[in-house]
């Protein structure tokens, strides 16, 4: 992995002869271990809004050090990729052996394309008002999808912005005003705009009005091209029925709004979840039948067989078609734990026959992902009584839809119509010792 140390002395020497100072430091490296300002703030005892302020400048610092736009939500994974192309020169494509638990990176030949995927996506986001709904299973490949949607942007002049609910509060999400406030002000940030909420906000036309106002008035009235947002892990939402019934049908508004007002054709949307939507929205209101709607499955077995040949496993470990097929036998096409197969095959550490043997243990090269299920599945008794119906059986079972769609916004099922079965074996040969 990449240490925040490397990332640090990068930064010094792109912006050298300056220097950051002890704040945007403070931030840097904070920002890196994945706090939020306002945590940051609590923490270090400054203002929050003075922490956004110091953020937001050392962003565009950064951008103007590296030549390209560069926020908060995505300066880990541009620092990893100008660390990996000056340590591996002859080699920018393909980074140093690392374990893959984040998005792949924009320049990685290790990302699997699925064409007409990508091709829907690109055609989409050129599109006055557009609305794109991104669906898949956790470390499915949505945010590595959203990156390629964003560049494409970028590539045509566009404003781009990254949201991702994981990043807000229960507090936040459980409030519809402070969600509202929430969303205006980190588009501001990363836009690069002062935040001038409060003259916009006005309590007697309602939240709902001031936050679309303010998007319309201040922020897409004095951008002269268009503006994508995307709006990640949706279904955090889920969990506050009441506000998500209000925030959901103001995206299907703003999509629609672009039919009406001239300025709404500059605003481009993407949201990306896990599960389906289960949420009681009037289908005129919902989002999710609105726009193009993409779900990302698993790799097929050509996509891994590629993907295998990317790595060089063919040329290294004389990895053939057949031991592909056994693999995905236990592991199907899962993007991230084909990936991780694949990381610990390179890294010379494991054999595949090895790795299969010990696929389901405590000693596996799947161990902490499988662990990480499991605390889930504790913490809930209710979905931990289910899934075992679901691993005991050999058929595909029906479970209540709300459990079920709980169970595949975690990533252990996939749905087939109304049945539910386990996402791969290895999840059926763990959690059956262990539930």
């Amino acid at each position: 992995m990449i240490a925040i140390e490397e990332a640090l002395q990068l930064v010094d020497s792109a912006i050298d002869p300056e220097r950051l100072s002890s704040v945007q430091e403070l931030i840097l490296i904070r920002c890196w271990s994945g706090q939020t300002y306002q945590e940051i703030a609590h923490d270090s005892g400054y203002d929050p809004d003075y922490i956004r302020v110091v953020g937001s400048r050392l962003w565009q610092i950064l951008s103007q050090a590296f030549g390209e736009k560069i926020t908060k939500n995505n300066f880990r994974s541009i620092l990893r990729q100008h660390i990996t192309k000056e340590e591996n020169p002859l080699d920018g494509k393909i980074s140093a052996l690392e374990l893959p638990n984040t998005p792949v990176p924009l320049d990685s030949s290790l990302y699997i394309e699925r064409p007409a995927t990508e091709t829907l996506a690109y055609q989409e986001v050129e599109k006055s008002g557009a609305l794109i709904r991104i669906k898949g299973l956790k470390q499915m490949g949505k945010t590595s999808l959203v990156m390629r949607v964003l560049a494409r942007g970028r590539d045509r002049g566009y404003n781009t912005a990254r949201l991702n609910l994981l990043q807000a509060e229960d507090n936040i999400l459980s409030n519809l005003e402070r969600l509202l406030r929430w969303f205006c002000a980190n588009l501001s940030l990363q836009l690069g705009l002062e935040s001038v909420l409060d003259e916009y906000w006005d309590e007697d036309l309602g939240v709902k009005v001031s936050c679309t106002t303010y998007l319309q008035g201040y922020i897409l009235e004095q951008l002269s091209n268009p503006l994508v947002i995307a709006i990640d892990e949706v279904d955090r939402l889920f969990r506050f029925p009441e506000v998500a019934s209000e925030f959901l049908p103001l995206l299907r508004f703003w999509h629609e709004e672009a039919n009406n007002l001239l300025v709404w054709q500059k605003l481009r949307s993407i949201v990306t979840l896990s599960t389906e939507i289960y949420v009681d929205l009037d289908l005129n209101q919902s989002p999710f039948n609105a726009g193009l709607s993409i779900v990302l499955k698993e790799f097929d077995l050509e996509q891994v067989s590629e993907l295998a040949r990317r790595y060089g496993l063919e040329k290294d470990v004389d990895i053939q078609l057949e031991q592909i097929k056994s693999l995905t036998s236990i592991i199907g096409g899962h993007p991230y734990l084909v990936n991780l197969t694949f990381y610990h095959l390179m890294a010379g550490n494991d054999d595949l026959e090895q790795i299969l043997r010990e696929a389901a243990t405590d000693t596996g090269i799947y161990r902490d992902h499988l662990r990480g299920h499991l605390i889930t599945l504790e913490q809930n008794p209710e979905l931990a009584a289910a899934y075992k119906q679901v691993i005991e059986s050999e058929q595909p079972i029906i479970l209540n839809s709300l459990i079920s769609y709980g169970l595949e916004s975690i990533g252990l099922v996939k749905l087939e119509g109304n049945k539910t079965t386990p996402l791969c074996e290895l999840y059926r040969f763990y959690f059956r010792d262990r539930l």
